[in-house]
């Protein structure tokens, strides 16, 4: 089966989507997402302490770039720092996190992952991986591709609708 993607068609060539395959789109979605609570939380059952699915989002950030503050912890995030601070206090009860004194600000604090919070993603990246690969098996590698760069672009296309202004909605039948 060969399938062409229009990605770089711009919004003025676009065609609108019919009801029937937007409200077939937006089910697979919203199934999608149903489905996808359940499996970070399966995932990370098994990781020591319970790793929260939110943990994940803060320390994928510090294993990558360091340490860093909480607000700049919940502008990756894109939530309040009130929301990063009771998630980082709570990483750090457990173990995944360290935190110290900024050496630049003194009132403030840098959040660096821990040697137990390293060890808790890639214990959650194998465990992710078993199941992908699981999940994937009968899938051959093209369209694993095409996929992956449709949910990339979906979820770029959700995002921006999600920040923008409201547009006017085109529908056709």
């Amino acid at each position: 089966m060969v399938v062409v993607c229009k990605h770089f068609r711009s919004p003025e060539d676009a065609m609108p989507l019919t009801s029937a395959t937007r409200d077939r789109l937006v089910a697979g979605v919203v199934q999608l997402l149903r489905t996808g609570r359940h499996v970070p939380s399966r995932a990370v059952e098994s990781v020591h302490g319970g790793l929260p699915s939110f943990g994940w989002t803060l320390l994928v950030p510090l294993e990558r770039d360091g340490e860093q503050r909480c607000s700049a912890l919940a502008a990756h995030a894109g939530v309040d720092v009130s929301v990063v601070s009771r998630q980082v206090a709570a990483l750090e009860r457990d173990g995944y996190v360290e935190r110290r004194p900024d050496p630049h600000d003194g009132r403030a604090s840098l959040i660096g992952l821990s040697p137990a919070g390293a060890a808790a993603l890639e214990r959650t990246r194998e465990l992710r991986s078993a199941w992908a690969t699981a999940a994937l098996a009968d899938w051959d590698e093209d369209d694993a591709r095409l996929l992956s760069g449709l949910v990339e672009r979906l979820a770029a296309d959700l995002d921006r609708a999600a920040t923008s202004p409201r547009q006017p909605v085109r529908a056709a039948s």
